[in-house]
């Protein structure tokens, strides 16, 4: 017994030193960069081959195609990716999305090639580099660990790698060459990365497929490291490969053989699983790129087109036939992408997890082997399975409730990764499993009509979810999420309706894609193939349909007529060029060509300038005299000169007090209304008695990492008055801000809405009680319109009153052609108009506005004024956090001082702020 462990732990410490080495790469390269390599099993693929077909195929020595391959290939492919693929990221911001969707391109691009050059099969004669005795691969591990970890903290290398992490712009001015150090982090890491290949080979199926999942399976030591400790790593790594080995021994009988055997053969699956879901999440910026994610702008006349390339295939036969088949399923397995990330905006990779699920259930279902349930016919077994995948949406869903960024990517390939060693590759599930198509539809031509319908029925759905006050929530959403929430947007809820719809469309597109191929097929919903389709779409326009119809086509028809691996390094190539053409291929082209032709435009010579210019000279005077000229138009009206043209409501009728001339505030507007009469009472909103604070702090106290940002404060907010809140930086204004907000909940004190203790409500839920905000940073929707914005604030807001949103837009000089402007292309103080009208459509009663004059000039900070004080007339209450002392000491009527999480002072601004002197807090 003793001789059988001691050799279970030795094979466990061969493969944990194995995924040790991966660890170490992936933190290196992590700390150097920011970037988690998602295409470190495919570097260590590439290096696997080569080492293979320089010993096999052309004779060279060992030692000699090892030196080459990991001395100088690994080190070479990380040094490209960073000069190439992953250096013009960082200069245009290093945006922590695209720079996951081109880690991913480079893994297709890199799967892809390789199985142009060696083919799709597996090989099973690998060269050994070291023998299997583990105690040279420990050795190894343990020496490089240690190295790294004495150079990252004793020398002037590894102070630089620190300084770069925590601020890679700080960095660079104060003299690093912050791409020297990135440059030296992908070298090393691709180095671990091709060490681990050549490593692992000899043990394992060589093909381009497995050798890069089975790597980054191992990626759940980096994540329990927290990316950053290597000593965690190593142990974690050694630990689970030696747990994984002794599990072996285990031979349980009954219902729990199957998944026992199963947990002991991928145990470093379920500490992926534990470390993506249960431990602290890591990488929690932007979900996409917004530029990635925003709707393409679609080419006249394309849908069209499309429709008649769908419609061809009727009259093909065989072959043909039969690979256009699979184009439509295809297409609805995308267009579950498009509803998740496209207008979502949540990063999805398991999506072929849901596509196989569906697939096994229709397959279960129309067999009889689906517990508890008797045969059904295909179509009906396919409508069962969608309905029963769909709830499982949930398993990637709910993570994303709390998590974004790299934590949402790593939560849904873990997710995927699990679905397919736990379900697919279990014998006991899938044995034996064929697939009939539905009756009457069994000839490749009428199964391709049944599939034209279907698909139609999910471009419709796909179109719902993508219009009306649905599809501006979600659009909401993904432009900022923060945003979406102060706006009323149940942003749970909602990206739980964005992960259940698409897990459905998933299922139906992968019960589609078996039934075509009458069979279940296991292979065809692996892992790789959800990172495969993700950089599809999000390539050619993730909020594009067309796109996805595009991507499915490509996908099947290169793979079919030229050789396997053309799609894939063709997405590849796209997806690692994200960074340079954010908008896809489609805006590519586009851009190129109108370069093309300004650059072909006709150009007058000088003598023909010359000539011109005598002649507009000449004519000028005739063209028109002084009494000929036309009238000067009149200057655009600024956002109260808007106001004062349209019929007037209280506020408005505010608004047309003209300002004095020497700058004082202009007289009161009329007295406010009853609250309860505005906008048929604002759809429910609770009102607080009038004269008491409307919203009241006690004792709020927070704290972030032992550092306390508030000191119990307490803040009362009356209506019908501005409250202004100033003081330095670090002061605890934000933070105040926040837990009155409902983004940030305090450590201890209560907040108080009226009557009703609101402490522990989220934002949304203060929101649609009638506590709306705005942002110092603009948090407007940049995909919708001006109108569109202002619209999702009245909606989520219950208000009913279909008029509501033009008087908001009328009263902040938004209406006219500006209505229907996109808000990406607008100027600051109109985005910062915007934002409030988006806060004033839901007839708020509390308005909360952080820096409102940020970003603006004197002239639109004065219309401002003038809106503000006639939202506080009209009723309204106002906090303010400001820092321009002006602008507080003409509107507000109560100033509250803090300093070191405390209020210090309160009062009457004339008071207060001559108390704190001349000197303005510092910005």
């Amino acid at each position: 017994m003793s001789s059988l462990t001691y050799d279970l732990t030795l094979a466990g410490l061969s493969v944990g030193s194995a995924a040790a080495l991966t660890g170490i790469g992936l933190i290196v390269t992590y700390r150097a960069t920011g970037v988690l390599n998602f295409a470190h099993g495919a570097i260590a693929m590439v290096c696997a081959y080569v080492l293979r077909q320089c010993v096999v195929e052309w004779g060279w020595p060992l030692w000699l195609a090892a030196t080459a391959t990991l001395v100088f290939l690994a080190p070479a492919i990380g040094v490209a990716l960073e000069r190439f693929v992953f250096r013009p990221l960082a200069v245009l911001g290093s945006d922590p999305a695209q720079t996951l969707v081109a880690s991913i391109g480079v893994f297709v691009l890199l799967v892809g090639g390789a199985a142009l050059l060696w083919g799709q099969g597996a090989r099973d004669d690998a060269p050994e580099l070291v023998s299997d005795d583990p105690w040279g691969q420990l050795a190894v591990v343990l020496v490089l660990a240690v190295g790294v970890g004495a150079v990252i903290r004793w020398t002037r290398f590894g102070r630089e790698l620190r300084a770069v992490v925590d601020d890679r712009g700080l960095a660079v001015l104060g003299g690093i060459d912050a791409d020297r150090v990135a440059a030296a982090g992908w070298a090393f890491g691709s180095f671990t990365a091709g060490l681990t290949g050549v490593l692992l080979a000899p043990y394992v199926r060589l093909d381009p497929y497995g050798l890069p999942l089975l790597v980054m399976e191992v990626v759940a030591v980096a994540v329990a490291a927290r990316m950053r400790s290597l000593p965690v790593a190593v142990v974690t790594a050694l630990a689970v490969g030696v747990a994984q080995s002794q599990l072996t021994r285990l031979h349980p009988s009954g219902w729990a053989e199957p998944l026992l055997q199963a947990v002991g053969a991928n145990l470093f699956v379920v500490a992926l699983l534990l470390a993506a879901l249960v431990l602290p999440r890591i990488g929690t910026r932007d979900a996409l790129p917004r530029t990635a994610t925003a709707r393409v702008p679609t080419p006249p006349g394309a849908w069209i087109v499309a429709v008649v390339l769908f419609l061809l295939p009727l009259g093909f036969a065989g072959s043909d036939l039969h690979t256009s088949v699979q184009v439509p399923a295809l297409g609805v397995v995308l267009l579950s992408l498009v509803v998740v990330t496209g207008r979502g905006g949540q990063i999805s990779l398991g999506q072929a997890a849901y596509a196989g699920l569906g697939a096994l259930f229709t397959a279960l279902l129309s067999a009889g082997r689906f517990p508890g349930l008797p045969r059904l016919p295909e179509l009906a077994a396919l409508a069962l399975a969608v309905i029963l995948v769909a709830p499982l949406g949930l398993l990637t869903g709910w993570p994303a409730i709390s998590r974004r960024g790299l934590a949402l990517a790593l939560a849904t390939f873990a997710v995927g990764v699990g679905v397919s060693r736990f379900v697919f590759a279990q014998p006991y599930a899938t044995s034996g499993l064929t697939l009939d198509r539905p009756a009457g539809f069994d000839g490749d031509r009428a199964y391709y009509v049944l599939e034209l319908a279907l698909l139609t029925a999910a471009l419709l759905a796909t179109r719902a979810l993508r219009r009306g006050r649905t599809g501006r929530a979600l659009a909401a959403m993904r432009d900022h999420e923060s945003g979406a929430s102060a706006a009323g947007v149940r942003v749970p809820a909602l990206k739980l309706l964005a992960f259940v719809a698409g897990a459905a469309l998933a299922a139906l597109g992968g019960g589609m894609l078996s039934m075509g191929s009458r069979a279940f097929d296991p292979s065809a919903y692996d892992p790789v193939r959800s990172l495969l389709w993700f950089a599809a779409v999000v390539v050619l326009g993730a909020d594009s349909t067309l796109g996805a119809l595009l991507a499915a086509a490509l996908l099947v028809g290169l793979d079919a007529g030229a050789r396997g691996g053309v799609a894939a390094a063709l997405i590849g190539v796209l997806a690692v060029l994200v960074g340079r053409f954010p908008g896809g291929p489609y805006e590519a082209l586009r851009t190129t060509a109108t370069r093309l032709r300004l650059r072909r435009r006709a150009h007058l010579t000088e003598t023909g300038t010359r000539v011109r210019t005598s002649l507009r000279t000449a004519h000028a005077p005739a063209a028109a005299g002084p009494a000929e000229a036309p009238a000067k138009q009149p200057a655009p009206a600024g956002p109260a000169e808007a106001a004062l043209q349209q019929p007037a409501g209280p506020a408005e009728a505010a608004l047309r007090q003209p300002a004095a001339a020497d700058g004082a505030p202009p007289p009161p507007g009329p007295p406010a209304p009853d609250r309860d009469t505005r906008t048929g009472g604002a759809g429910g909103k609770t009102n607080p008695a009038e004269g008491r604070p409307v919203l009241t702090a006690h004792n709020l106290q927070a704290r972030y990492d032992g550092f306390t940002a508030l000191a119990g404060v307490d803040l009362t907010v009356h209506p019908a008055q501005v409250t202004a809140i100033v003081g330095p930086n670090g002061a605890g204004k934000s933070t105040l801000f926040h837990c009155l907000a409902g983004t940030l909940r305090p450590s201890s004190g209560r907040i108080h809405y009226g009557e009703q203790d609101i402490t522990h409500l989220p934002a949304h839920a203060r929101t649609r009680l009638g506590i709306a905000r705005t942002f110092q940073q603009l948090a407007v929707f940049p995909t919708l319109t001006v109108a569109e914005n202002v619209q999702v604030g009245a909606e989520q807001g219950h208000i009913q009153d279909p008029a509501a949103v033009e008087r908001t837009l009328r009263l902040l000089g938004l209406d006219g052609p500006l209505r229907s402007a996109p808000a990406a292309a607008l100027p600051t103080g109109t985005l910062r108009r915007a934002e409030l009208a988006r806060a004033l459509a839901g007839t708020p009663r509390v308005l909360l506005l952080d820096e409102p004059a940020a970003g603006l000039d004197n002239a639109e900070v004065t219309a401002l004024a003038r809106v503000l004080r006639a939202l506080a007339a009209d009723g309204t209450a106002l906090l303010v956090v400001e820092h321009d002392l002006d602008l507080v000491a003409d509107l507000a009527d109560v100033v509250h001082v803090m300093a070191a999480g405390r209020i210090i002072a309160s009062g009457p601004p004339d008071h207060v702020l001559d108390t704190l002197g001349a000197e303005e807090p510092a910005p």
